[in-house]
């Protein structure tokens, strides 16, 4: 995975533990899922992968329930998702995705955190050959589990690509296979920790610890908003 890899999860796993960010974060993922596709996860696959999430993290049922309630009430909040790409210290690419109910001070704010570290938004579209937006699964590798065989069961729901790190297995697919790919995983019996829509560098660049360490202080920036839902970058 390379030490640039580790460093970045690592720091990543530190900033999510802030439940006090991470439960809003996931729960206006929720309410937006259920306002664009219904409040029934049988029948909303977005909200179904929201709700999963959630619990993942160990989100309490009742915020999960108050969330998707949220989305149906006559005086439910309007959010809209909007993106903002930008270059930060040392030239890195962020790709920032929103989820906000008042864009004025969404952009102004992001726009903020680029500037003081020296960087700047640049225009929408600018980024978006420089990712592949992918469908990323991530579950907990049983003893049973045989993945050259898993590996043959998932290509034809549009895997492209497994990757086994320890006692967790990830699987890549094509952003529009990730109803797909869920309902595979889901058939096979397998208990997903984490589904998401991931933008994946297409060129990823190495960076310096020192410049990881300046670099990471504008995504904490970033990550800490109310109103983003995700940043990701062109980091190795």
């Amino acid at each position: 995975m390379g030490r640039a890899f580790e460093y970045r999860r690592a720091a990543k796993e530190k900033r999510w533990d802030k439940m006090s960010k991470l439960f809003p974060k996931l729960a206006k993922s929720i309410t937006v899922a259920a306002k664009e596709g219904g409040t029934d996860p049988e029948m909303n696959a977005k909200l179904r992968t929201a709700i999963q999430n959630a619990k993942a993290q160990n989100m309490p049922k009742d915020n999960i329930e108050a969330a998707i309630k949220r989305a149906d009430g006559k005086d439910a909040e309007t959010f809209v998702e909007v993106n903002y790409e930008g270059k930060g210290p040392h030239g890195v690419l962020i790709f920032v995705e929103c989820a906000t109910d008042n864009t004025i001070r969404t952009v102004a704010n992001v726009k903020s955190y680029f500037n003081k570290s020296g960087g700047s938004l640049v225009p929408t579209g600018s980024l978006e050959f420089m990712f592949s937006r992918n469908a990323v699964f991530e579950f907990t590798k049983s003893e049973e589990m045989d993945i050259e065989e898993l590996e043959l069961e998932l290509i034809d729901a549009g895997m492209e690509e497994i990757e086994v790190n320890e006692d967790q297995v990830f699987v890549y697919g094509n952003y529009t296979d990730f109803g797909n790919l869920s309902k595979a995983l889901e058939n096979l019996g397998i208990e997903v920790n984490k589904a998401t829509l991931q933008r994946i560098p297409n060129a990823p660049v190495e960076f310096t610890e020192e410049q990881l360490v300046e670099i990471e202080k504008l995504i904490d920036k970033i990550e800490d908003d109310d109103d983003v839902q995700a940043a990701y970058t062109n980091i190795a």
